[in-house]
């Protein structure tokens, strides 16, 4: 590297930016915003797993990795990401591919359908497999007279993991195939080759990036799971984030909680960022103009059917899980006297509401911050030159390749004593969700400015306009629709999360995930079910008023960002 020739642009860069107060104040700010809630979380981390009583060892990180149970815990995370992301990624092509490439009927419910589960707290599948499979289960006990079926374990965690994240791989892959232009296998027809041929041949090699990408995404989604491990692992299959949970609240060891974190941050960063460097070298271009619509050719008829088929069984699944979920909310005692009553919402509206309340103070509060945040953090990264740029925008990302376990521990570490004393408190809450969930922001707003020709910015600042007011007048409104897009999903998962936000919640601030996992674990499955509709029917309502409003101020743009 030629550090002349560095230090000369940083410095011209910095006498650029210095010229705009306001600029230089936001990148100071942010920066230092990152450093305190990203980074210093993270080190925290890092830090008590390697010293032990104010000095550096590595006794407490040998005492995690010669206990054979947490080694266990280990590989059965490893083998239940594995299993979840090949699977899951399986399924989810196999979705994508009906509904993008054959012309069966009701592709507009089985879509409807495959997102239920992203807009839905990530245990929910968890619960209503207890409820159906369970000892007391609908099918096992009610159906078929079983009440010893094991379905805690191995066979019931993979079955709820691979139906919670199968939909990011369907999101991650329709958009890959739909991507593809189908003049592409018209000529591999035309050519003479058969229906398995050009599938093979053609559409499978050009879909491979994507595929491996959402293996990729699937694997570190489902090793930062937190919510499904903890109702149906059992102790026979420990868990890697479980098991750090219970060291922290079970048996008070922070020390080794912490180094359990460290342990499950390594893989979990590297696939990560294994998953970008692959996204970025490994992109096939297919599309010259246009894309005509597909002719269906490379589906034959039977095999359209058995597809629909597939795509129809995989609907009663989610369907049966959402329905069991709505039921138990209504039932009396589930498993003993399932006629139905109101007695649970009575009791989530009484002794439970203020986790209700706090749970949206926090989501509405936090929602808009990581929004602007992102949006802002965007424009600097794409449209400014400062030093440190690609660095803010690493910094800003990090929280997408970190578990959430990782980041309510270092949470707990980071802000537990003066200066940062902050545990227990709604700030720690907020800020948590606005940190972990501005990377969507980002992206949204990098992928549209991008779209955007900074000309047209350029000439506000011809015209006498400051940085500050060509952000707000010129950047910002074409940025509204990403702008909403990240608002959505910064609440959806603000609403949902339980990761991280287990360790932070206190006796004056709690939230419903915390409040459904208590439900679970005190055998109130009712409650636990009553609390899971009130929410998806909270997050469904904001979807439509968000989509409302941005369908009534910008017309189709609603439509198009907002199609998930």
């Amino acid at each position: 590297m030629n550090y002349k020739k560095w230090f000369k642009k940083s410095s011209q860069e910095i006498a650029f930016i210095a010229k705009d107060p306001i600029l230089l104040l936001a990148v100071l700010l942010i920066f230092g915003s990152l450093i305190i809630f990203i980074l210093y979380p993270l080190c925290k981390v890092i830090t008590a797993s390697v010293f032990s009583k104010g000095q550096f060892s590595f006794i407490v990180l040998k005492d995690v990795i010669s206990n054979w149970y947490f080694r266990q815990g280990f590989y059965n995370s490893i083998i239940m990401g594995t299993l979840t992301s090949i699977i899951g990624a399986g399924i989810g092509f196999l979705f994508a591919f009906t509904l993008a490439r054959t012309d069966i009927p009701f592709k507009k419910f089985f879509h409807l359908v495959a997102i239920i589960p992203i807009i839905s707290p990530p245990f929910i599948g968890a619960m209503a497999i207890i409820m159906l499979f369970g000892n007391n289960g609908l099918i096992t006990s009610g159906l078929l007279g079983i009440n010893n079926f094991k379905i805690y374990g191995f066979r019931g965690l993979l079955f709820a993991q691979v139906i919670t994240f199968f939909p990011v791989a369907y999101i991650t892959l329709r958009g890959v195939l739909e991507s593809i232009s189908p003049t592409l296998e018209d000529a591999a027809f035309d050519l003479g080759g058969s229906r398995w041929k050009v599938f093979k041949k053609v559409t499978l090699p050009l879909a491979i990036p994507g595929i491996a990408s959402a293996i990729l995404i699937l694997f570190v989604e489902t090793l930062a799971d937190f919510g499904n491990p903890l109702i149906l692992a059992g102790s026979k299959f420990p868990i890697l984030s479980v098991q750090a949970y219970l060291q922290i609240t079970g048996m008070y060891d922070l020390p080794s909680g912490a180094a359990l974190a460290l342990i499950l941050l390594i893989p979990s960063i590297s696939v990560y960022f294994l998953q970008k460097y692959w996204v970025s070298r490994k992109k096939y271009i297919t599309i010259t103009g246009k894309p005509t619509a597909s002719s269906h050719k490379v589906v034959s008829p039977a095999a359209k059917w058995i597809l629909f088929a597939f795509c129809s069984f995989l609907a009663f699944i989610i369907l049966l899980i959402y329905f069991t979920i709505l039921w138990g909310a209504f039932a009396k005692v589930w498993g003993f006297d399932n006629s139905l009553t109101l007695n649970n919402f009575k009791y989530v509206f009484s002794v439970g509401f203020r986790a209700v309340t706090d749970t949206l103070i926090i989501a509405v509060t936090s929602t808009p911050i990581a929004g602007i945040l992102g949006m802002i953090i965007a424009f600097l990264v794409v449209r400014k030159k400062f030093p440190g740029r690609r660095e803010m925008e690493f910094a800003s990302m990090l929280s997408f390749a970190v578990p959430g376990t990782v980041i309510g521990i270092g949470y707990i570490l980071a802000f537990n004593n003066p200066p940062f004393a902050l545990t227990g408190t709604f700030l720690i809450l907020m800020l948590n969700f606005v940190f972990r969930y501005i990377p969507v922001g980002i992206q949204s707003g990098v992928a549209i400015l991008r779209q955007i020709d900074p000309s047209i910015e350029e000439a506000a600042v011809d015209l006498g306009a400051d940085s500050q007011y060509t952000f707000k007048k010129v950047t910002l409104p074409l940025m509204v629709p990403a702008f909403f897009s990240g608002l959505i999903y910064s609440f959806v998962r603000a609403m949902t999360a339980i990761s991280a936000a287990i360790f932070l919640v206190s006796a004056n601030w709690n939230l419903m995930t915390v409040q459904i996992m208590s439900q679970v674990e005190s055998g109130r499955l009712g409650a636990a079910s009553a609390f899971s509709v009130i929410l998806v029917g909270i997050i469904l309502l904001a979807i439509l008023i968000i989509r409302l409003i941005l369908n009534l101020f910008y017309g189709n743009f609603g439509g198009t960002m907002l199609k998930i």
